[in-house]
């Protein structure tokens, strides 16, 4: 997955892609951390990291992200593709709900496991300034397992956004 999205943000990153300094970028990495409670017990912590782009302007928005998140003996690797429909609240806030598939790879006691999930997100932007450059999100989600247990949890994630021209 870490391939994947270095491979996404070095095709955003050409020059092929330049555009003027009033416009929107062509693609926005978010970099941050993440905690998850499952809702049967339990809670872990860890990063994440996204990349997220625009192909229907004011109406869809792609995010691809990972987020390893650790506990006691267990590891989990959370990938996922949301869609997501913003809205505009005003030239530094927007706001996005999104739902997509995600695929979930634990290692617990040494033992590895994956499950297909759906994941249901809500995403707030913030730009301290109208340039869309450097920024912040918040990102509440509930997420459900298709898994042997059926896991159900909330997870929130936070941090940097960071404008790809």
């Amino acid at each position: 997955m870490q391939i994947l999205l270095l491979a996404v943000f070095i095709l955003f990153s050409s020059s092929g892609f330049a555009q003027t300094s009033d416009s929107e970028p062509a693609a926005i990495a978010e970099v941050g951390g993440a905690n998850s409670w499952n809702l049967s017990g339990g809670s872990s912590a860890g990063g994440d990291m996204a990349v997220e782009f625009t192909p229907i302007e004011d109406w869809l928005e792609v995010e691809i992200g990972t987020s390893p998140v650790f506990s006691a003996h267990t590891v989990e690797w959370d990938t996922d593709v949301l869609f997501k429909k913003p809205w505009t609240l005003s030239k530094k806030a927007e706001l996005m709900a999104g739902a997509g598939p995600e695929w979930v790879h634990t290692r617990q006691f040494g033992v590895s496991s994956n499950a297909l999930a759906a994941e249901f997100a809500l995403d707030f932007m913030y730009w301290p300034k109208a340039q869309h450059k450097l920024g912040w999100f918040v990102e509440p989600a509930y997420e459900y397992t298709f898994g042997p247990r059926h896991e159900k949890s909330m997870g929130i994630s936070w941090g940097l956004l960071i404008a790809i021209p």
